[in-house]
């Protein structure tokens, strides 16, 4: 398992990528599981299912730098966090890429995906119509995956599977560039929360992540961004 990218953030915040080469067998013996682990593990398809899932973990094992067990479960909506650490974290993985966030004071949100031309299949599914406009025609592809990781970030950090893409996560119009950062708003349960959604192009996948967010208590400022995506 080679690391094929890695950033720190801040002091406390950090975010890796690691390229899957291993064997199940092999990246299974890097880990401590207990046996309900062990069950979850044995009933996964064989095939880049059960490599992505235990590759997240050796993963985090490296980023948080530990011998110990980890006790890293997952919620009622399938958040995944852990028990006797305490980092927040946020676990992706596409094709042969496993990706891990976490931070020790603030929650998190990471995704990856390998970009591939199907995507336009499904903009207006995650986009808004407003959000569709600002898409650059040249670079249509790419930039609507920095819109999709920008979605599943935000998403996977609040962690309620009772939000949607295209309803409650709205992005400020921005450029396409190879690496960027731009607002976005997550409006649900009656509340208005502004991040700064930071990506990267990455060989042949997008990265998108997001760290912490802002409640946006201004009535105006809420009532400005919310009509560029009416």
């Amino acid at each position: 398992m080679a690391l094929a990218f890695q950033k720190q953030l801040d002091e406390k915040t950090a975010f890796a990528v690691w390229k899957i080469e291993e064997s199940a067998e092999d990246l299974y013996s890097r880990l401590q599981l207990n046996s309900e682990e062990k069950a979850y593990f044995e009933g996964l398809n064989n095939g880049k299912r059960n490599l992505h899932w235990l590759s997240t973990r050796v993963l985090l094992r490296e980023m948080l730098n530990t011998g110990d067990y980890i006790d890293c479960r997952v919620d009622e909506h399938g958040k995944p966090y852990l028990v006797n650490f305490p980092h927040q974290i946020s676990l992706s993985h596409s094709f042969d890429y496993a990706a891990v966030m976490i931070s020790e004071d603030k929650p998190v949100g990471i995704d990856i995906e390998l970009v591939k031309e199907k995507i336009v299949r499904i903009e207006d599914k995650f986009l808004t119509p407003a959000e569709v406009q600002f898409i650059d025609p040249s670079n249509r592809i790419m930039h609507l995956y920095v819109c999709w990781c920008a979605k599943e970030a935000i998403y996977k950090l609040q962690g309620k599977r009772t939000v949607s893409f295209k309803d409650h996560i709205h992005l400020q119009p921005f450029s396409f560039a190879m690496e960027g950062e731009f607002y976005a708003v997550l409006e649900a349960d009656q509340v208005c929360k502004q991040f700064v959604v930071k990506y990267e192009s990455f060989h042949d996948y997008m990265i998108g992540y997001v760290s912490g967010c802002q409640e946006m208590k201004d009535p105006l400022l809420q009532d400005a961004f919310m009509k560029q995506n009416d």
